[in-house]
Formats: C-alpha cells, structure tokens, sequence
C-alpha cells in the first residue's frame, strides 16, 4: 500500500474543508484533500449554489411575466430542462475554479508548500493515520501532523416515507428531475422547504404545496415576519398546510395520494406527482472510523468540539459535523479557523452571535442578531421599529414596495443595535451595512452622521435609526400602517 505523509490533512472539499486547505497552506504547510464525491461538496452540489441558481432564475422570470409594469413579455415559456443546465453550468464554473486554484499550488519539484487533492473515501486507523479507498479501487495511507474533518451533512432520511430519488425525492434529487413536476408536496416549511416552495411556485409551471406542523411557517422567527413570509408565499400559489401532519402516501402508479391530518380534527387527502423531503440534514460521519481512534458522536449525530475546533489530540472538526449553525459562509469561517489553531495563530475567539443569513423567499429575507423573541427570553430591554419599504423613494421607483426593515436596539440613552431583519429589494446588501455596525459596536449617535446616497434602499435603515430616536422624517403618527414603533422591558 502507497504511503504520503503530509502535515495537514482534510477529509472533505466542501466549503469547509477547502477553506481549511487554502488557510493551512498559507501557513507553509503540504497539504493533502480528501474527497470522496464532488469537488465543492453540498456547498456547491445539491446544496447552496445549485439552489440559489435556481431562485435567480425562478426569480427573474417570475418578474419577465408580471403585467404591471407597462410592459408584457409574449409568449414566455420555460423548460425544466434548460433551466437545469444552466444549474449545472454554475456548479460547474465554481468547481472548476476551486478544481485550478487546486492543481495551482500542487506540489511541485522543491516546494516548500503543497496541495494534494486525493479522490477516494476516508477511514481512520487506531494508529491515527487514514486509509483512503480511492475510486481506482486501490488503497493509499495517510498520515499527517493534523487532520481536519470537514465531511458536511446529507439530508434527512424521513422515519416512514422511503426515498426513491424518483416519486418521493430529497433536495439530493432535484437535478435528477427531467421536467417541472405538475404537482409537488413539500414536507418540512423551515428554510430550505420555504424556499424550494417559493422556488417553484416562481416558475408557475407546478401547483405547489407546502406541509407544516406548525401555525406558521419559520416559527423561529417574529410573528410578524412569519406572517409577512407565510403572506407572500400564499400570494405566488403555495398552498401551505398549516398545523398537519402526514398520515399515509398511497401510490397510484400514475399520481400519489397523500392523506393529511389537521389538528382540529379533520383529514384531507390531497394528489401530487412528487414529494419533496426537506427536514432538516445529518452529519456524514458514520464511515469514518471514528471508533477506531476513540471518538463518540453525540446524541446530535455531531462531533463535540471545543472553542477551537479540536476534537481531540490532533483532530479537528469543522462546518455541519461541528454541530453549530449549518451554513456556507460559518463553514468557511470554521474552516479558516482551525488552520489558525493547529498554527496557534488565532487572533480572537470564533463569534456566532452575530451571523448575517438570507432566505432565499420571494422577496428574499436577510437577518443578523437578536429578534423580538429572543430579547423577550434573554429579558433585554429593547427598543423596535417596523418600516415599510413603501416609504421608500428607491422602492418606489423600482415598484417594488412589498418589503420592510425592523431594527431592533437597547433601551438606554445612547442605544446599540442588537439585530435586524430585511425583506425585499437588496436586503442581502442592506444588512451588512447594519453587520459592520453590530462588530464595531456603534451607537445610534454615531451611526447617524452617516449621510446615505439618495434614492438607495438603505435610506429606510436611516429612517429606521432616526425614528428609534424620535427624529425622523416621516412620522409613525402619519402613516401608522407603515411605520410601527415599540419599546419592551422586563
């Protein structure tokens, strides 16, 4: 059996693991990557990019065939088919980017640094080194100084619907699909289920239905901004299920009944072609021979880590299978970061509290900090204002009005912003003028000598922070449906 022995070495090249790669070699360190699928991982594949790519496009042509604009697109159309190629074609272009940044920095004749990339399957040795099954069907030991354990996570298997990858599908599935199927049920209304819900009610080729055991879809989430969410995906054709649960899925070789069970009692039995599970994803960590060098996976399914992204000795974890939020961009950071520690250059502590997100809806919804609802169970006295994007000049001007920034700060005299939530036009852009805000830990008095361009969407931010101070331009007091203030104490 072939033997390298290098000083890092990562399993997995997803977004984590690559990142991890790219900041170990800028330590000076040969570096081996292991992956045993696709280059970029579920960060790329069946994941973020691909999803994303698919939202850019639903969203473009649901606003190609409005007709309140003064203008109407003939005879517009769209094949599924198409549509997936052009999916394939952006995963393609970023893998193919990570692929030649790879293959730039392998190792050459004399290099004092490297990177391996080695296709294959992991498993840890109880000697703490790692036998990779490449896909050649032979085998290749590793060991290193350090590894890295950035494997990511897989959907969630569902505990009676089996998946066929055909009738019954996961989000693993979705570029398998060969047209728009004329009727889905998506099972699980979090994130990820709102926005495949929104992604092909956009496109309008499919009567959508959306299945929550909740009373609102994002219940993690203030009500006011579930209900905005759970109001828009109505508005594009959603049909959500509100507070059911699925009893049976009964297939009729040409079409599945689905029976559904409503808390108040009553029972509906709805048709579709195609069941979307979407509940949520696993760690992937069961085929690493973790009980080989005596490493527990928790009741989570999760690897315990501690502040610095140690598992234990010389093995790190990083991205989904650290058990923190199961995002690209805090998969990267963790990534980063345990290349810092093995080197012991870490300059401060890993920070998830203020982590600005998106969700991917129509419109798309961008958040950072604290909401109403975790102020209230952390007992912090706050101040809020809820302004709609319909007094906005930049809005108005794009006709795009349906959308709204809440920003949320302390009662006290100077206040510090503890959070915010945009809906609509740029809210990805406008939260992280808030983002930079928050880590500087400005006050209002200093946020406000900012003078923003004119019309710009974050024009609202400045009204925001202006109205949490009682000198804003428009007032509550004249347009009471479009501009709410609150102030909460314990």
């Amino acid at each position: 059996m072939k033997q390298l022995i290098f000083d890092v070495c990562v399993i997995g090249c997803g977004p984590a693991g690559f990142s991890a790669a790219m900041r170990s070699y800028d330590f000076g360190n040969h570096v081996c990557i292991v992956e045993g699928n696709q280059i970029g991982g579920a960060g790329i594949m069946d994941g973020a990019l691909t999803s994303k790519t698919m939202w850019e496009l639903s969203s473009n042509y649901a606003v190609a065939k409005r007709t309140d604009r003064g203008y109407i697109a003939s005879r517009l159309t769209v094949d599924y088919t198409k549509v997936r190629d052009t999916v394939f074609e952006a995963a393609m272009d970023k893998r193919y980017q990570m692929l030649s940044q790879i293959e730039t920095f392998s190792k050459k004749e004399n290099s004092t640094k490297s990177i391996t990339l080695i296709k294959g399957w992991a498993k840890f040795n109880k000697d703490k080194s790692v036998i990779v099954a490449q896909h050649d069907g032979t085998f290749v030991k590793i060991t290193a100084n350090n590894f890295i354990i950035a494997t990511g996570s897989h959907p969630r298997k569902h505990p009676t619907l089996p998946i066929d990858g055909k009738k019954i599908i996961t989000s693993d599935h979705i570029l398998n699909m060969k047209k728009f199927p004329k009727r889905i049920l998506i099972i699980g209304a979090g994130i990820v289920g709102c926005e495949f819900a929104t992604i092909f009610a956009n496109f309008g080729k499919t009567k959508v239905h959306l299945l929550d055991s909740q009373p609102r879809v994002i219940p993690f989430e203030d009500d006011d901004v579930s209900d905005y969410v759970d109001k828009r995906l109505s508005t594009i054709g959603v049909n959500i299920h509100h507070q059911a649960s699925l009893r049976e899925v009964r297939d009729e070789k040409t079409h599945l009944d689905v029976v559904l069970d409503y808390k108040d009692g009553h029972t509906k039995v709805i048709v579709v072609d195609t069941i979307l599970v979407s509940i949520g994803r696993v760690p992937t960590v069961k085929k690493l021979g973790l009980e080989n060098i005596g490493v527990d996976i928790n009741e989570r399914g999760t690897l315990n880590v501690d502040s610095n992204c140690k598992v234990s000795d010389n093995i790190y974890a990083v991205g989904d299978i650290s058990g923190n939020v199961a995002l690209v961009n805090i998969a990267e950071m963790e990534g980063r970061f345990a290349a810092k520690a093995i080197e012991s250059k870490i300059g401060f502590p890993l920070r998830y509290r203020n982590i600005s997100t998106i969700m991917f809806f129509n419109p798309e919804i961008a958040t950072i900090g604290l909401n109403e609802k975790e102020c209230q169970e952390q007992k912090i006295a706050y101040k809020v204002v809820f302004y709609k994007h319909s007094l906005i000049s930049r809005a108005i001007a794009m006709r795009e009005t349906d959308g709204f920034f809440k920003l949320i700060v302390t009662n006290e005299e100077n206040p510090k912003v503890l959070g915010m939530r945009a809906a609509g036009l740029q809210a990805a852009a406008s939260i992280m003028y808030i983002a930079t805000v928050m880590d500087h830990k400005h006050n209002l008095k200093e946020i406000l000598k900012t003078v923003h361009p004119h019309p710009s969407m974050t024009e609202g931010i400045q009204e925001c922070l202006r109205t949490l101070v009682g000198k804003p331009i428009l007032k509550p007091e004249a347009f009471p449906n479009h501009i709410k203030f609150k102030v909460w104490n314990p």
